[in-house]
């Protein structure tokens, strides 16, 4: 399953949820607050990999 982040809108909490893709989008209350209902933001990710570059070096 997916990892999606969330805020809460009402007091800013920030968190991450298993989901699957088709409930990804569902409405979830806040944990923290009770109130706000989470929006998912945008997530930022890198991956790194062992060895040479993946382009073929030129020589000249």
């Amino acid at each position: 399953m997916p990892l999606y982040e969330y805020e809460c809108p009402k007091c800013g909490k920030k968190l991450e949820l298993r989901r699957s893709m088709a409930d990804s989008d569902l409405d979830i209350k806040c944990p923290e607050c009770g109130k706000g209902i989470l929006k998912r933001v945008m997530s930022l990710f890198s991956s790194s990999s062992s060895g040479g570059s993946c382009a073929p070096s030129s020589s000249t």
